[in-house]
């Protein structure tokens, strides 16, 4: 099965893909992955995606599209894929229609006030990337990591500044595809302001994996 996942910042797309890639054995691909593996690897795209991004320019939706096309040929998404943060416009989205049009897509469907609650009292280990909570899932040892003991920091981009300019791009660039999805009876919504764990039994309801 291939799934797209439409929502907006802290609403649980990476920490739901996380579980159904491993509960249903397909890849949990996002673009900041796909362009950091090319750039580590220095292919051409990676390259030519290193110097847009050095000179603070956005990657065109034309390079985008041809480093999500060449990870969708790769031999583990052939019993599916779960793409996270692409497509995130028109555009993207007409043309993965081309490259792949048989995708489910879900919508995780939270306000924003749950989701500044989340983003904003997000914790980040320095040493192993393990993600906490203050407020939903707080460390044995306040600013301690519970697997490495490492010091926990907050993103610059969990910042409420940061978090408010995110949900306005969003907003503005990314939830049109709702309606689009929506118009190819494609899109699925789902409710995550829940706990994951009930999330992930809801979405194993609406599509088994055998």
């Amino acid at each position: 099965m291939n799934f797209i996942f439409l929502g907006p910042p802290g609403a649980g797309k990476g920490t739901l893909a996380g579980q159904v890639a491993g509960d249903y054995g397909i890849p949990h691909i996002s673009t900041g992955d796909i362009f950091r593996e090319n750039i580590k690897n220095k292919t051409p795209l990676g390259v030519k995606v290193k110097a847009v991004i050095d000179a603070g320019g956005l990657v065109s939706d034309e390079d985008t599209c041809a480093l999500v096309q060449d990870r969708l040929s790769k031999d583990d998404c052939k019993k599916g894929f779960i793409l996270d943060g692409f497509p995130r416009t028109i555009p993207q989205a007409e043309a993965l229609e081309k490259i792949c049009p048989d995708v489910q897509v879900v919508n995780f469907e939270v306000d924003n006030d749950l989701i500044i609650a989340r983003l904003s009292n997000r914790r980040v280990c320095r040493n192993c990337g393990t993600n906490f909570n203050v407020k939903f899932r707080p460390t044995k040892v306040e600013g301690k990591c519970d697997n490495c003991g490492g010091d926990l920091y907050t993103r610059d981009d969990d910042k409420l500044e940061a978090i408010t300019h995110r949900l306005e791009v969003y907003r503005e660039q990314t939830e049109p595809l709702i309606g689009f999805y929506r118009k190819l009876n494609k899109i699925t919504d789902i409710d995550s302001a829940r706990d994951s764990s009930l999330v992930l039994v809801d979405f194993k309801k609406l599509f088994p994996s055998d």
